[in-house]
């Protein structure tokens, strides 16, 4: 499918309102990762942007993920969705980033692989700017304690935080929390931990990626924009 409508059309279109965003910020647009989120999105349609130039793709989901990457070229794979400890070991050495550290015993337990795989596991800590019950993510007031206990540690490298703020029609609406996010992360990057390097900021989706970029994210986790609204799932 080409033109505007297909997955190649709209990959161009979210390239370009990234740029945009990226320069109304004062910023240098390949300062900004795009991760196109496919989840629920079957392998050949994920074909189709890579075949478009996407190098970077996020799955919210460990088996639906480990289903598709053996069937897809090499690209990147971004683990994006709530990562529960007894699936850590299925994901470490699969994943170049996890963006959903959000306990003390998950940075325990991915530290723990990598040291036994001989790597280090790349990791954002996912922080629940929010406050929403519903919602992963460590709270504001304990990022702090999170960081300490990651740091220093050789098998699990720490480069940034991640939120998902609370819904909102008016995609403005989601500035407070992206540029909290980012506070927190000026803040904590004043202290001296090894291992710890918080040069990431992973926020904006398809509905208010470009406000996250004008409040400084790195990483934006696009699905929708690209692949168009998600099939429902099989009863």
């Amino acid at each position: 499918m080409g033109g505007a409508h297909g997955i190649a059309g709209r990959l161009a279109g979210v390239r370009e309102r990234i740029e945009r965003a990226a320069r109304r910020a004062g910023r240098d647009p390949s300062s900004v990762t795009l991760v196109a989120v496919s989840k629920t999105v079957e392998p050949a349609r994920i074909l189709e942007a890579i075949e478009a130039g996407q190098r970077d793709f996020g799955e919210n989901r460990v088996q639906e993920a480990l289903d598709k990457i053996p069937r897809l070229p090499a690209v990147r794979w971004h683990m994006v969705g709530h990562l529960q400890r007894n699936k850590a070991r299925r994901v470490v050495g699969r994943f170049e980033l996890i963006h959903s550290v959000d306990s003390l015993k998950l940075v325990d337990v991915l530290d723990r692989l990598g040291r036994e795989r001989g790597f280090v596991v790349r990791a954002l800590v996912e922080v629940n700017v929010g406050g929403e019950a519903s919602k992963s993510g460590v709270a504001p007031e304990d990022l702090p304690a999170l960081l300490d206990h990651a740091a220093g540690r050789e098998g699990l490298a720490i480069e940034g935080l991640m939120t998902v703020p609370p819904w909102a029609e008016d995609p403005q609406d989601a500035r407070p929390f992206f540029a909290a996010l980012a506070r927190l992360r000026d803040r904590e990057s004043r202290a001296a931990r090894p291992a710890v390097r918080l040069e990431h900021l992973s926020m904006g989706m398809s509905h208010d990626f470009e406000v996250a970029i004008e409040e400084g994210a790195t990483i934006v986790r696009v699905g929708t924009a690209i692949f168009g609204p998600r099939a429902r799932p099989a009863a």
